[in-house]
């Protein structure tokens, strides 16, 4: 299938490793001009050369940018738009926030979590809007978590702020469909990647077990019996930021090979 990505210009936030990276890879496959950013330049820079060097794509451009300053997402997407003429798909992703109950967090906990998991998917889409409406075309992808189908313990502030962005996402859908810009929301489950390692190790130690026994804990309640991996979430990405993707928007999805048993 000709996903109709040569030569569009995707911009992928947090893409110097997990899901953001191997999301940014499968853009940069279908020749997209894919332009990444992470506030960790020596990161960025190895990404980019590898996606460079894995695809053939030389449409491959990093900038460096924090995602928490609303002046740094400006010039990330100014810079981006300016490189490759506009904007056509955004992949809002970010960072989680720390695993936690209630009474772990004060306000300032709160604050930063909410800067990071939902007011930097506001900016950037704020930001990126102005291009898409012009062209009067755009998908816009938000990376959240299965929290936004079945909340998940300990992660009370990935809990709150993910819905948060199911919330934006819907409302937005409805304001946008008439300039044919689609934006749609994506929970990963367990999939295969640092952050999910970390959680696993914050279980394990409250729990008195090595990280190996609850990941084997964690794939028992699985269907599919496994982790997924990050290549498999991008693959569903790049079909709905494509052409191929032109009468799904609002909607709330999760890759998490069944795990999720919320309708």
């Amino acid at each position: 299938m000709d996903f109709g990505l040569k030569g569009k210009s995707v911009l992928v936030l947090a893409a110097s490793k997990g899901l953001g990276r191997a999301t940014a890879l499968e853009f940069a496959r279908e020749g997209a001009h894919v332009h990444i950013s992470s506030r960790n330049p020596d990161a960025l820079e190895e990404t980019k050369k590898y996606i460079q060097e894995e695809t053939g794509n030389d449409h491959v451009y990093a900038t460096v940018c924090d995602i928490t300053q609303p002046d740094e997402i400006q010039h990330l997407v100014k810079n981006s738009a300016q490189t490759s003429g506009t904007i056509d798909v955004l992949i809002n992703n970010a960072g989680g926030p720390p695993a936690g109950t209630f009474e772990a967090f004060d306000d300032t906990d709160w604050q930063q979590a909410f800067e990071l998991n939902l007011l930097s998917f506001i900016r950037a889409i704020r930001e990126v809007l102005p291009y898409m409406k012009e062209q009067r075309s755009g998908r816009i992808i938000n990376f959240a978590s299965s929290s936004i189908k079945q909340t998940l313990n300990n992660l009370i502030l990935s809990n709150t702020f993910r819905a948060g962005i199911v919330g934006l996402s819907k409302s937005l859908s409805q304001e946008l469909a008439p300039y044919h810009i689609l934006i749609n929301t994506v929970g990963p489950g367990r999939i295969a990647t640092d952050r999910v390692t970390h959680l696993d190790q914050v279980n394990a130690d409250k729990q008195g077990i090595s990280v190996e026994e609850q990941r084997v804990r964690m794939e028992k309640a699985i269907p599919m019996e496994r982790y997924g991996e990050p290549d498999e979430f991008a693959k569903a990405i790049v079909f709905l930021g494509s052409e191929a993707n032109t009468y799904m928007t609002g909607q709330s999805l999760v890759i998490d090979g069944g795990l999720v048993k919320a309708l």
